[in-house]
């Protein structure tokens, strides 16, 4: 059972989905500091200094010991709070989707580099059977 294991694990498909993973969780949070650092800092300076993340709803009271603002969504998560965060999730949406972006221009990239191949082309066995029948064919 080890050597079928070792045989598994030392196949390409194998490897090449472990690398997958390990460079998509890196490029991940190259695109979650992209947008929480550059894009949605930018978005709040276009909407005239909105922070996304200050958008919630509290769903229930605050503890009588908590002495933080009323208005910091991290700190108020913190304490227990019930909250929906939905300012939090519009952020999260626009990491998804340009990330989703990023994805598929370069996966569009990468079929430009490597085209699909062609259909391949009958082999010499192949056309001289087809001549054969074509040729039985006839009278």
């Amino acid at each position: 059972m080890l050597q079928e294991f070792k045989t598994f694990i030392s196949r390409g498909s194998v490897l090449d989905l472990a690398v997958g993973v390990i460079i998509g969780a890196a490029f991940g949070k190259i695109v979650t500091s992209l947008t929480e650092s550059v894009i949605m800092p930018f978005v709040g300076w276009v909407t005239g200094g909105t922070d996304f993340t200050k958008y919630f709803v509290r769903l229930g009271d605050v503890p009588a010991d908590y002495t933080g603002s009323l208005t910091d969504y991290a700190a108020l998560k913190a304490a227990g709070v019930p909250m929906i965060g939905y300012g939090d999730f519009i952020t999260q949406v626009v990491n998804f989707v340009i990330l989703a972006w990023i994805i598929f221009l370069i996966v569009k990239m990468a079929n430009k580099l490597n085209p699909p191949p062609d259909a391949a082309a009958p082999s010499e066995v192949d056309l001289l059977a087809e001549i054969r029948d074509e040729l039985k064919k006839r009278p």
